[in-house]
């Protein structure tokens, strides 16, 4: 399948701004399944100058500085990505063995993955996340099935609420109120998994709404969504989706991986000048027709 995706992010100031700089996470990273090709950015006024480059985790990220004086800046993110993802072949490690693997830390690869099992700065240490986890995560369970049962309890118990929760809410406070969208819902898994020790990582990107009229609408389609991955014994990452109660494939499109959601926030910055302002964020996700190349 392909698809041409358009992310348009908006801001209108009530003062002049005279001088910004930003920090995005727009253009998606190359994973296995997935390719893009026809990337395109364009930031409306120009950029004094732009810095493309691959941050910490992998991901491509574009330093924007903006000097010319300007009550309105916006930015257009366009690419095409064709997917071919399989789902991941059976794992019938135990928890405790993925666990175990990342505490030896006796290799490259594990001592890389260390950092998707220690706190971060949205998903820090929670009595209450390992408490919830703990009916999914039996002694010898495979991890695999450990994984999708807290996903689907995540689905089952929490409730989609778009104005419950905002960017600083933390793990604790959705817990309790068992409310939010798709960026808590990741959080908590998170929470829960690293709670047992496991390398987990948040990854941003965007969903396919449909491929056929008789497909379910998946929650979080039209902006930019969040889900989670987590490291399983034979060494592959199984992608969980506790928003939707589904294992990601091709509906799924992937742009970035870190820790929580303030390692791959689409766009954030700092700025002189503006005043108040107002927000319009707008994602398209269309199929690309075979002829178009």
């Amino acid at each position: 399948m392909s698809y041409r995706v358009r992310h348009l992010t908006e801001y209108m100031y009530s003062d002049a701004v005279s001088t910004s700089h930003h920090e995005l996470h727009l253009l998606p990273r190359a994973i296995d399944g997935q390719t893009t090709r026809d990337e395109t950015l364009t930031v409306t006024p120009e950029p004094a100058a732009r810095h493309d480059r691959t941050d910490w985790f992998g991901n491509p990220s574009t330093h924007l500085a903006i000097h010319t004086r300007h009550t309105r800046l916006a930015v257009t993110s366009t690419f095409v990505v064709d997917i071919a993802r399989e789902p991941p072949p059976a794992d019938a490690g135990s928890w405790e063995t993925a666990r175990d693997w990342v505490r030896a830390a006796a290799d490259p690869e594990s001592r890389a993955a260390i950092e998707m099992a220690l706190p971060s700065p949205r998903v820090l240490p929670s009595a209450a996340a390992r408490a919830f986890a703990e009916p999914s995560f039996t002694p010898g369970r495979p991890l695999a099935e450990a994984a999708r049962d807290l996903m689907h309890r995540i689905h089952t118990d929490f409730t989609y609420d778009p104005v419950a929760t905002d960017v600083a809410t933390p793990v604790d406070d959705v817990l309790r109120g068992r409310r939010g969208v798709c960026q808590d819902f990741a959080h908590v898994q998170l929470a829960c998994l690293r709670a047992f020790g496991l390398a987990a990582r948040y990854v941003s990107g965007y969903l396919v709404t449909n491929h056929t009229p008789d497909e379910a609408t998946l929650v979080g389609a039209d902006a930019s969504h969040a889900w989670v991955s987590v490291r399983l014994p034979g060494g592959t990452w199984l992608e969980l989706d506790p928003t939707n109660d589904v294992v990601p494939t091709d509906r799924h499109i992937v742009v970035a991986h870190g820790r929580d959601f303030g390692d791959v926030t689409p766009m954030r910055g700092v700025l002189l000048g503006g005043g108040r302002h107002e927000l319009l964020v707008g994602v398209d996700v269309s199929p690309v027709d075979s002829n178009d190349g």
